[in-house]
C-alpha cells in the first residue's frame, strides 16, 4: 500500500481555521470595539446637544423670568398711579361737595352761635363752639337736622362758658354727612 500521511495536510487546515477564527475573533472584537465607540460618539453627541439645549432654555427662562418681574413692577406702577388717579378723581369730585357742606354749616348757624373748630372723620363732622344759650345749641341741632346735606346731630358736651356771658355755653357735637342724591357723581 502506499504509505500517504495525512497528518501534514490537517495540520495545515488546523492551522489555517485556527488562523481564519483568530482573525475572525479579532475582526469581531475589533467590530464591537468600534460599535461601542461609535455608540459612545453618538450618545456624547447627544448629551452635549441636550446640555446645549438646556444651557439655551435656561438663558431664556432667567430672561423670561427677567421680563416677568419687570411687568410685575410695570404692573405695581400702574396699579399705584391707578389708585392716585382714583383719589385725584375723588378729590376733583368732592371739591363742590365740601363747598356745599361748609355753606350748610354756614347757612344752619343760628344767631348767637360761633364755631371755634371744626373736624371732619369720613362720614361725620366734629364741631365745638360757644352759644349764647342752651336755646341756641338746641336750634343749632334741628336746623342740622333739617339740612338735606347733614343728618342726626349728636351732642356730646355742654359747659358753661362764663367768659362770653352769664348763659354762655361751650359745646361739642357731631353729624352725620349725608350727600343728596344730585350731590352723588354717577361713574362714567
Amino acid at each position: 500500500m502506499a504509505n500517504i500521511n495525512l497528518l501534514p495536510w490537517r495540520e495545515t487546515r488546523r492551522q489555517a481555521r485556527r488562523q481564519q477564527f483568530l482573525t475572525g475573533l479579532c475582526g469581531a472584537a475589533f467590530l464591537a470595539v468600534l460599535s461601542v465607540w461609535l455608540w459612545d460618539a453618538v450618545v456624547s453627541d447627544q448629551i452635549a446637544y441636550q446640555e446645549t439645549r438646556n444651557r439655551k432654555l435656561t438663558t431664556q427662562i432667567k430672561l423670561l423670568d427677567q421680563e416677568v418681574a419687570e411687568i410685575r413692577d410695570l404692573q405695581l406702577k400702574r396699579n399705584r398711579l391707578i389708585d392716585r388717579m382714583r383719589v385725584i378723581q375723588a378729590l376733583q369730585g368732592n371739591r363742590p361737595v365740601i363747598v356745599r357742606l361748609l355753606d350748610q354749616l354756614v347757612r344752619t348757624v343760628p344767631e348767637g352761635v360761633f364755631y371755634t373748630s371744626l373736624q371732619t372723620d369720613a362720614q361725620v363732622v366734629s364741631i365745638e363752639g360757644i352759644a349764647e344759650s342752651n336755646n341756641r345749641v338746641s336750634s343749632l341741632m334741628r336746623r342740622l337736622e333739617a339740612s338735606r346735606w347733614l343728618q342726626a346731630p349728636s351732642l356730646d358736651a355742654v359747659q358753661a362758658t362764663p367768659d362770653y356771658g352769664t348763659q354762655a355755653t361751650h359745646f361739642t357735637l357731631s353729624v352725620g354727612i349725608e350727600l343728596p342724591e344730585e350731590a352723588v357723581e354717577q361713574p362714567l
